[in-house]
């Protein structure tokens, strides 16, 4: 007797062939991280003239700005006797190494050294193409040939007056794939965030998930349901139901957006039917096993309001402290249990396994 595979059927065993049984092919915690990207080495404010020490990718790097005001990021060591050049000082536009007074110029090369009437040639220190784009400082870790600005993630909304944002930060001990995948995983939110972002009927609710150009973009729609209270208790409109539509995208290595869209179909005399939200994620692996994290959450009403703002500040607040908080159990599970474990996956992982698909298809070119 023949038989015909029910769509449900279909959705597994296509999910199935792309399911990580060879765990070699998607990205995990011990995958090389990816250089070639353009990462946030801060916020453009903590950059200025007292030297910031801070680790990008196993690297660790010194930063500070000109008296110009250009920001500059070089390798966090003397290349005489390893002594940490954030220890060191600014004078004018030199950065003097605190051990034996070596002073390099904002290109990395040193310009004079006390204890030698002529500089050797071969003392100067690594320097990192850096930009400041809007309210974040980003770097660039990778082949400084291929260090195109015009690579830099487009993040308009942060600088836009018209779109009111809040933010804070973290530092995580986690690796970003993990984070890459808890971000685009949009099924934990009812119960790892049920009092914020998650409402059972979105967890729920069918989503599409496809690649474009080595981003990952997942889309869901919901309709006539409750907003969730970080949308709803803002804008007032807890009262109602509403259509609800979003998009989350893997960017790249270092960003991950989310934009979402709540339309009311009867809105109260004198407010708006649309609301729309702008999530912005920017982390940069310090190591294989700790993140730099920044959140920025935009909305496109009321700007300034003081009440929103302290809402939406806490709320997602304590929804990211959350995430942060799995994150930091989970990782420590994987490194100190004895025993190994393959982790299952099923069909509405497939967007996170996309999103290792990529990362590791990525680091594996620049292995290559």
């Amino acid at each position: 007797m023949v038989t015909t595979a029910s769509p449900q059927q279909k959705e597994h065993d296509i999910f199935a062939a792309m399911a990580p049984h060879d765990a070699g092919s998607f990205a995990n915690n011990r995958t090389p991280l990816i250089r070639n990207c353009w990462y946030a080495a801060g916020r453009a404010s903590e950059i200025c003239r007292a030297p910031l020490a801070r680790k990008f990718l196993g690297v660790d790097v010194v930063l500070y700005r000109t008296e110009n005001g250009d920001p500059v990021a070089m390798r966090n060591r003397c290349p005489h006797r390893s002594f940490p050049l954030a220890r060191g000082k600014l004078v004018g536009d030199r950065l003097v190494c605190g051990y034996h007074g070596m002073e390099f110029g904002s290109d990395g090369v040193c310009a004079h050294m006390p204890a030698l009437p002529h500089v050797p040639a071969t003392a100067s220190v690594k320097t990192f193409p850096i930009v400041d784009r809007g309210p974040l400082a980003w770097i660039w870790m990778g082949s400084p040939d291929l260090a195109d600005e015009a690579l830099i993630p487009d993040t308009f909304w942060l600088s836009d007056p018209a779109w009111g944002t809040v933010s804070g930060d973290f530092h995580i001990k986690s690796d970003y794939v993990a984070m890459h995948e808890n971000l685009i995983d949009q099924t934990h939110f009812p119960f790892l965030h049920p009092d914020t972002v998650g409402t059972p009927e979105y967890a729920r609710s069918k989503l599409t998930a496809s690649t474009e150009n080595n981003q990952v973009v997942i889309r869901r729609e919901l309709r006539n349901a409750p907003p969730p209270g970080v949308y709803g208790k803002p804008a007032n409109i807890m009262h109602k139901l509403v259509d609800r539509t979003s998009e989350a995208r893997f960017v790249s290595p270092a960003l991950h957006t989310a934009y979402a869209r709540v339309s009311v179909a009867d809105p109260d005399p004198g407010e708006p039917s649309l609301y729309r939200y702008n999530i912005t994620h920017v982390f940069t692996p310090e190591t294989n096993d700790s993140i730099h994290y920044w959140w920025f959450n935009s909305r496109d009403y009321l700007p300034g309001d003081a009440a929103i703002d302290t809402f939406m500040l806490e709320a997602h607040t304590q929804a990211y402290s959350e995430d942060v908080e799995a994150l930091e159990w989970i990782n420590e599970v994987v490194r100190t249990d004895g025993e190994e474990q393959f982790d299952l996956s099923f069909a509405p992982d497939k967007p996170g396994l996309m999103a290792r698909r990529v990362m590791y298809r990525l680091a594996m070119a620049e292995q290559g």
